[in-house]
């Protein structure tokens, strides 16, 4: 919006130049989107706490969580908060990704800050009921990808690409991008639901990913980087180093307050909006591997959810201590702060290996 101002108020100005450049304004945008963060945080962190919207711990959870019980929940919406207000001043919002970016996140944190809401506020301890959550979800994702279909540029936008190689595009058609899409959108949705089980164990490892997703973005909208590095060219997607660089500086500032002990839990209207977000931009990126790769640690989460039930219900034994994997290390003796950065060395790792992708080819 301020590019587009600028160029209206002062179009013969160096500043419309200088707001042209993405790097610049991908910058601004993670710094205003931290700012915001940290000045609006506190604020919300009293209002939750005087409206008494605070963590609920299940019994059969680590004892050394009994001492989260009260804290101040639904922090997530002070990182939409931040991103909604930073994209729209520093992205183009002539760009049609952009709008789906900022739609696609807005309706999984309202799905979120249902649950959250029946849960917290309402005192329905279920919050709200899985197949509608997961109906939810999936009217949302399946829209985002009739949408990514409808303003493909071209075909590469809607191929699946598999990385280390450098020719295999393979044709998915409309109806199978938008599977591919909804698949990807609502599994990394609930994946990064899933991992957010400790102080800050969720945010840094999607942080570390959006980061990665928007160098991902910023190649494929240029020609001759995406012709150099031998992956997708989409004309358009570089502004979705905006969006990425705002979920990189929104998330910074939540961690400032959720870093352990945790004054702020994110909570659903967090969790599920961000890894939609997550999601949606790997999609567009034409992404999808890379992103299996990258958030490894949220794949790592799901799968012993899914180990897990099926163990019990099928031989009545149990894998782990408990699922989440994170909350196992927990009662094998790891402290809440060793899981924490462990797993988040594991992301380091798994991110820098998503990004030699862009060159082994």
């Amino acid at each position: 919006m301020l590019y587009r101002l600028t160029e209206w108020l002062f179009p013969h100005s160096s500043l419309v130049r200088l707001f042209s450049y993405l790097t610049l304004r991908s910058i601004l945008a993670a710094i205003t989107a931290l700012l915001i963060a940290l000045m609006v945080g506190p604020v919300m962190i009293r209002a939750l706490r005087a409206n008494l919207i605070g963590q609920h711990v299940r019994e059969l959870g680590p004892q050394s969580h009994l001492v989260k019980q009260g804290t101040p929940t639904m922090g997530g919406a002070l990182i939409l908060v931040s991103m909604m207000t930073s994209t729209l001043l520093w992205a183009d919002l002539s760009n049609s990704y952009v709008w789906i970016l900022m739609l696609v996140t807005t309706a999984f944190g309202a799905i979120g800050f249902l649950d959250d809401y029946l849960k917290l506020v309402v005192g329905n301890s279920k919050g709200l009921p899985a197949r509608w959550k997961y109906l939810l979800q999936s009217f949302a994702a399946v829209i985002a990808g009739i949408s990514l279909v409808a303003v493909a540029p071209n075909a590469a936008a809607t191929a699946l690409h598999v990385p280390f190689f450098k020719e295999i595009a393979i044709p998915l058609g409309g109806t199978g991008f938008c599977v591919l899409a909804y698949f990807v959108i609502v599994g990394s949705s609930n994946a990064v639901n899933l991992t957010d089980g400790l102080d800050g164990l969720a945010i840094m490892p999607t942080v570390m990913v959006a980061g990665a997703l928007g160098i991902f973005a910023y190649a494929s909208g240029n020609l001759i980087f995406a012709n150099y590095l031998f992956i997708p060219h989409v004309p358009g997607v570089g502004e979705v180093l905006i969006f990425c660089a705002t979920l990189m500086g929104a998330g910074l500032g939540f961690l400032w307050f959720n870093t352990y002990p945790a004054e702020v839990f994110m909570g659903d209207v967090g969790a599920l909006a961000l890894g939609a977000a997550l999601g949606t931009v790997a999609v567009i990126v034409r992404q999808e591997v890379v992103l299996f790769v990258m958030g490894g640690v949220f794949v790592m989460e799901t799968v012993s959810v899914i180990l897990q039930v099926a163990s019990f219900k099928l031989t009545g034994k149990r894998i782990f201590r408990m699922a989440p994997i994170h909350h196992h290390f927990e009662l094998k003796g790891w402290t809440e702060p060793k899981v924490i950065v462990r797993f988040w060395i594991i992301t380091v790792v798994l991110v820098l290996a998503g990004l030699a992708t862009l060159k082994v080819r």
